[in-house]
Order: C-alpha cells, then structure tokens, then sequence
C-alpha cells in the first residue's frame, strides 16, 4: 500500500488558492487602514479638534474621576445582575402563558398579552421615572422607597416583555412532532411545555437573549435619572464641577469593555448553532 500524494495539479490549485487569500487579506488590510487614515486624519484636522481634545480627552481629567467612575460602575453591575435573574423567571412564566390553551388560563393568557404589549410600547426611561418618583409616593407599606431598587424594578418591568417574546418564539419555533411524541408518550401539555419543549427552545433562543442583555447592561444608566448615584451620575457629577467631559468618556470605556465580550460570545453562539444546522441537514 503507497502513500497517497497530491498531484502537481492540485499542488498548484492550492498554490493559486494561498495567493488569492493573500492577495484578498492584503487589499482588506490597506483599504481599512486607509479609511482609518482618512477618517482620523478628517477629524484631527477638524478647526475645533484643540477644544474637543481639551473637552473630551483630558488625560489629567480621566485619571482625577477613575476612582469614583470604579466605584460607581459595581453599582451598574449589581443592578445588572439583579435584574437579569428576575427578567428571565418573569419572562419564562409570561411566555408560557401566552402558549398556554387550557380555558381555565385564557385571564392569565389576555394578561400576558396586554402586558407585553402595553410595556414594549412605553419607553424604558419612562418607567424608570413611574416606579422611582410615582410608587414611593404611594406610600405602600413593606416597600422600600429606594431608588435603585424602583430603578431595577423598572428595568426588570421593561425587559421581560421583550425577553418574554423572545422565549414565546423560541417555544413556538420547536417543531409541532416533539409536541405530538410527548403526548404519545402520555405527557400532559403543561408537562410536553416543561420537560420536552422548553429545553429546546431556550437553546435556540441564547443568542437574542444575550443580545438583550447587551441592552440592559447599558441601560442600568437609566438610573441615574431617578437620582441613582452610579457610573454616569457620578460623570456628570464631575463635569459640572470641573466643566470637563471626560469622564464620559471613561464611562463609556467601562461599559464597552462590559458588552464587547457579550456581543462577541453572543457571535460565536450564534456561529455555533448555524454551523450545527447545516451538519443536521447533511
């Protein structure tokens, strides 16, 4: 038995394919360092970049308000974190009922209904200034009357109607057979929804759902407008006082350096399941 070689044909098919790749990476990486020249070079260029620089980008102004801005971004993150928790219960349990056929559901079906489709159409500040300003003043008894806390009440309010939708046609994209086999094999719906169509459908639903959390991690900034003192309340503290803006910027560092990570894993999830599909359909 000899060993098998490629050919000088195939030899040089695949010399011709590595130099088209080069070629084709060289062109890719001259024209966006170009455009990159041009844009940066447009921009610097520009009569009032001196006072940007002095505006926006004050490396003394940067180091000066990291400390606080350190601090109060764990504020962002806890509140991130807390929300993220109640969202998915909350949004699961809307989901399911907005699936649900039973008669004895259809309060709670019309329910979640009107929920999703009241909340979605307000807009998330606006919430937060309703549960921060409005339900302390109700003066309801057992509630704490903190604006961070209505201010994650808010958000969480807020998201579970999208992130609702999203488990809803992750629920419905699940093929109508995996229902068929769990009642044959003497499952009630309810016990088909929980044990047979719900894993799969939070599966194929992990990509938008990150996307959405990409969402909410920035718009815990929201809370600064019901007085929460977190990461951008504490920027805007410091550019009134020192008529700086750049810790806006370093702000906008932190939560950059927060989401990149969740949109490039949400990619790669993404990537993944696409790359499984195509081997199913071989």
């Amino acid at each position: 038995m000899t060993d098998w070689s490629p050919s000088e044909h195939e030899l040089e098919r695949r010399r011709v394919r590595r130099r088209l790749r080069t070629r084709s990476v060289l062109i890719a990486t001259a024209m966006t360092v170009l455009v990159y020249v041009v844009v940066g070079f447009g921009i610097t260029a520009s009569p009032g970049w001196p006072r940007f620089q002095d505006y926006f980008l004050s490396w003394s102004d940067a180091k000066d308000s990291l400390p606080d801005v350190w601090d109060a971004i764990w504020l962002n993150i806890k509140m991130f974190l807390i929300a993220e928790v109640f969202i998915l219960v909350f949004a699961m349990l809307i989901a399911m009922a907005r699936v649900s056929r039973s008669a004895w559901l259809t309060p709670l079906r019309i329910s979640a209904i009107v929920y999703t489709d009241v909340v979605r159409g307000i807009p998330t500040i606006l919430l937060v200034y309703v549960m921060a300003y409005g339900m302390p003043a109700l003066e309801l008894q057992g509630l704490p009357k903190s604006p961070f806390f209505w201010a994650t009440v808010a958000l969480v309010i807020s998201y579970s109607a999208y992130v609702a939708e999203v488990f809803r046609s992750g629920i419905q994209s699940v093929h109508p057979s995996q229902w068929a086999s769990a009642e044959a094999l003497g499952l009630s719906r309810g016990q088909a929804l929980r044990h047979v169509v719900v894993p799969q459908a939070v599966r194929r639903v992990v990509p938008p759902l990150l996307n959405d959390f990409v969402s909410l991690q920035k718009d815990t900034a929201l809370a600064s407008a019901a007085g929460v003192f977190e990461a951008l309340a504490t920027s805007r503290d410091y550019s009134l006082y020192n008529f700086n803006f750049t810790p806006y910027l370093v702000v906008a560092a932190f939560f950059i350096a927060m989401t990149v990570p969740l949109a490039r894993l949400c990619d790669w999830l993404t990537a993944r399941m696409r790359r499984r599909e195509l081997a199913g359909a071989l």
